[in-house]
């Protein structure tokens, strides 16, 4: 299971494993914010603790990105996560399976968040290599570079909504 990791300031740094929260936590690096439900992690000399689900460094840390923000790699992963797993043409209630090059990558598209949306198998088949005002087709969003670096998984939207903008937490 994943683990929010916050900032001092409570502003969000990283996705972690459980265990390096747990790891900060028992060092003491780190603070429980909220567990996740009932659920305990036993260690070997039988101590249980909560299992995390978001902890909080106790010394803030700085880094060159925090001035400067830096928009998050585009992968498959965080597309899944931005067009919340939906195909991206307007009237179509199907699962986005596949990865559509607005602009077509053999007219000179880029493989990028500007670029690229999720379609279902039937909507990118039809559309092969032509324009969307070719076939006369509307996307229910306009692709766009997400504003941030954290993205949650679906099973941490409600979750981590309070500190995560809820741009990344509609998967």
């Amino acid at each position: 299971m994943s683990v929010l990791l916050l900032n001092a300031s409570y502003e969000p740094l990283a996705v972690v494993s459980w265990r390096r929260a747990m790891t900060l936590v028992v060092a003491g690096r780190a603070e429980l914010v909220a567990q996740d439900g009932d659920r305990v992690v036993r260690s070997a000399g039988g101590a249980e603790y909560p299992w995390p689900q978001v902890v909080r460094l106790m010394q803030m840390v700085h880094f060159a990105s925090m001035r400067t923000p830096v928009p998050p790699r585009f992968s498959k992963a965080g597309l899944n996560v931005r067009d919340q797993r939906t195909c991206q043409v307007a009237g179509c209630d199907e699962r986005g399976a596949t990865v559509d090059h607005v602009i077509p990558r053999s007219r000179g598209g880029a493989t990028s968040w500007e670029n690229c949306v999720l379609m279902c198998q039937g909507h990118n088949s039809r559309k092969g290599d032509r324009s969307l005002e070719q076939l006369g087709w509307t996307l229910k969003q306009r692709p766009a570079v997400p504003a941030g670096t954290i993205i949650a998984s679906p099973a941490r939207r409600e979750e981590w909504a309070r500190w995560v903008a809820p741009a990344f937490t509609t998967a």
